[in-house]
C-alpha cells in the first residue's frame, strides 16, 4: 500500500534518566546509578517510534533555542521525523523533564516548565494538518489540541489522542469527542469512563495500557484482552508511547485490532526492556517477539 504520513502533536522535552536505588522518602535520601541524557516528550517519542518502524511522521512542538531544544531536534532529524511544524522559540528554555528510574523499572518524572506548549491554535498550518493521513495528539494545550482535532477531522483524516498524565486537570472534551482512538492508563480509564469502558466506546476505540498485564481494547462491536509480553522491567518511560506507535502503525495499514493491540505490547515490552524513553524498536525485532511468543 502507498506510505502511511502521520502527524504527532505535543510535546518535544529533553529528558535526563537518573537509575537511582529506590525513590527517596521524605528527608530520605538514594542513590544515583547511572545517568542519561535523551529526547523526550510523549508526540516527539511517538514520532520517533513511527519513523523507526518504517512510517512516514511529522511533529507539530515547541522547542527553546538552548542547546537542550537543539539536542531534541538533531535526535528526531536523525530518526527520520520531519520538523516543519516544530516552533523554535528565541530566547526561552525547552523543557527539561528529569527521569528517576528505580531498580524494578518504575519512573518518577520532575521537570521544569519551559516552553513546550508554545504552539497556539493560531500558530497551527491546517495545510499541514489536511495533509498528513492521521493525527496523534498527545498532552498538550487543550485549545491547541482541539484546533488540531477539528482542522482533521473537516478534512476526513483519523484522529487519535493520549491526554498524558495531567489528564484530570484539563479539558480536553473537544479533542477527546473527535478521536477515532484514545489511548490511556487504567488510571486514566477510570477518570473518563469510570468502569465501564464498553459504553464509551461509541464510534471510537478506546486502548488502555494495563503496564506489565498487557492491554486492552474496547470497540462498540467487542473487546480484545491481550496480556502482553514478559519482559524484564529496565525503564517503562516511553513504553506507552511505543506501544501507540505500533498500534497505529498496523492499525492504519489495515490491521484488526488483535494484530495491532498484540503489535503495541510487543513495541511495549522491547521498550521497557531497554534503558531511556527514546529506545523504541524496529519493525524486525517486534516481528521477531511475535513469532517467538505466539
Amino acid at each position: 500500500m502507498d506510505s502511511v504520513t502521520v502527524l504527532a502533536a505535543g510535546h518535544v522535552n529533553w529528558d535526563v534518566t537518573l537509575r537511582v536505588d529506590r525513590f527517596p522518602e521524605p528527608d530520605g535520601e538514594a542513590s544515583i546509578r547511572s545517568q542519561r541524557q535523551s529526547g523526550g516528550g510523549s508526540a516527539a517519542n511517538v514520532a520517533a517510534a513511527l519513523a523507526g518502524l518504517e512510517v512516514e511522521t511529522g511533529l507539530i512542538g515547541s522547542v527553546g533555542d538552548d542547546d537542550h531544544g537543539l539536542l531534541a531536534r538533531r535526535e528526531l532529524e536523525n530518526a527520520g521525523v520531519s520538523l516543519s511544524g516544530v516552533r523554535v522559540v528565541e530566547g526561552a528554555e525547552t523543557a527539561v523533564k528529569y527521569l528517576l528510574v528505580d531498580e524494578t523499572g518504575e519512573v518518577a518524572i520532575l521537570g521544569n516548565d519551559g516552553v513546550n506548549e508554545a504552539v497556539t491554535p493560531d500558530d497551527v498550518d491546517p495545510e499541514r494538518v489536511r495533509s498528513a493521513d492521521h493525527v496523534h495528539l498527545t498532552g498538550q494545550r487543550p485549545d491547541t489540541a482541539a484546533a488540531i482535532a477539528r482542522i482533521a477531522s473537516d478534512a476526513g483524516r483519523t484522529v487519535s489522542f493520549d491526554p498524558g498524565r495531567r489528564l484530570a486537570d484539563r479539558e480536553y472534551g473537544e479533542a477527546l469527542a473527535l478521536a477515532d482512538v484514545v489511548f490511556v492508563t487504567e488510571r486514566e480509564a477510570t477518570v473518563l469512563f469510570g468502569d465501564d469502558r464498553t459504553d464509551a466506546a461509541d464510534g471510537s476505540i478506546i486502548v488502555v495500557t494495563c503496564g506489565a498485564d498487557g492491554a486492552e481494547a474496547y470497540t462498540p462491536d467487542r473487546t480484545v484482552v491481550h496480556a502482553g509480553f514478559d519482559v524484564d522491567p529496565v525503564d517503562t518511560a516511553g513504553a506507552g508511547d511505543a506501544f501507540a506507535a505500533g498500534f497505529l502503525a498496523t492499525w492504519l495499514e489495515g490491521a484488526d485490532i488483535d494484530r495491532a493491540v498484540a503489535y503495541g505490547n510487543a513495541c511495549g515490552a522491547l521498550t521497557a526492556g531497554r534503558d531511556g524513553a527514546r529506545s523504541a524498536p524496529t519493525a524486525a525485532a517486534v516481528e521477531d517477539v511475535l513469532t517467538e511468543r505466539s
